[in-house]
């Protein structure tokens, strides 16, 4: 009975949008949530990015004495800079992957119930990992401004990033969170990729002056992370419009919609199984 009730469900912008108040309630809720019982609370949440990038300046410029990092136009940009803007896509990635392939698994007791709408939780990890991006975007404004890189209709294109970025973590969270039930390792693997991808992904070091062949220049491109990275950079630092950059917006969003069709595929075939399993 459950089983079928809950294949008749339908994943669709409708449903969602139908359920938008339930979606921002939870979110909020589940920001909360993760720090509830500490005395700070939800600064936690801030402090511990923060202190992650003065860990990586720390280390990598102070430590390291790199020179400037020179960008595609050959301009020279103080790394820290070049570091923030590779680090905010980058915490919102690894928060919002991490916390929504747990999404069934955290609201388990939710799943359960016929009549819940069970499509919307991973929405729901997502837009909690916002909140403290919004926080990032803000902070890095600020850092630039402080560095004479004021604000201008370029850096407007963040809002751009941002939303390729939550729809491509969404893609995937979809397909995750739904193996994740299946096959509880999944956590396991997704952390040990993470630590991986944030030196795959061109955050730390510049792709542009890398000596490396053009082959695996290509195929580290394919990261479709390198798209939101590098957009980023264009915004707030090398004023490079995103339809400059043909080839790559066209490969993101054709990746992003295959990720899309892949990942909410597999959400509902095995969907009608997750409270028998749960």
């Amino acid at each position: 009975m459950a089983g079928s009730k809950r294949q008749d469900q339908k994943l669709s912008p409708g449903g969602v949008y139908a359920a938008r108040k339930l979606i921002a309630r939870l979110s909020v809720n589940d920001f909360k949530t993760k720090f509830a019982g500490s005395y700070l609370g939800i600064i936690w949440a801030f402090i511990q990015p923060v202190i992650t990038i003065l860990v990586y300046w720390f280390v990598f410029e102070k430590g390291f004495k790199p020179a400037a990092i020179n960008n595609a136009a050959g301009v020279e940009v103080p790394y820290v800079l070049w570091l923030i803007a590779g680090m905010v896509p980058w915490f919102f990635f690894n928060d919002a992957l991490s916390g929504g392939t747990r999404a069934l698994l955290d609201y388990s007791y939710l799943v359960k119930k016929v009549v819940f709408q069970i499509d919307i939780l991973p929405i729901v990890k997502v837009i909690s990992a916002v909140f403290v991006h919004l926080f990032f975007l803000a902070f890095a404004a600020l850092l630039y401004t402080l560095y004479g890189y004021y604000p201008d209709l370029y850096v407007l294109q963040v809002l751009y990033y941002s939303v390729c970025l939550f729809l491509l973590t969404l893609g995937m969270t979809y397909l995750t969170a739904a193996v994740v039930v299946f096959f509880r390792d999944l956590n396991q693997v997704i952390n040990i990729v993470l630590q991986v991808g944030v030196w795959v992904t061109p955050i730390m070091w510049n792709i542009d002056t890398m000596d490396i062949s053009p082959v695996l220049k290509n195929i580290l491109m394919l990261n479709p992370l390198f798209y939101i990275v590098q957009g980023y950079r264009d915004a707030f630092i090398g004023k490079v419009a995103f339809w400059e950059r043909p080839g790559l917006t066209v490969y993101f969003w054709a990746f992003t919609l295959l990720l899309w069709w892949l990942g909410t595929s597999v959400f509902k075939k095995l969907r009608m199984h997750f409270a028998d399993v749960l």
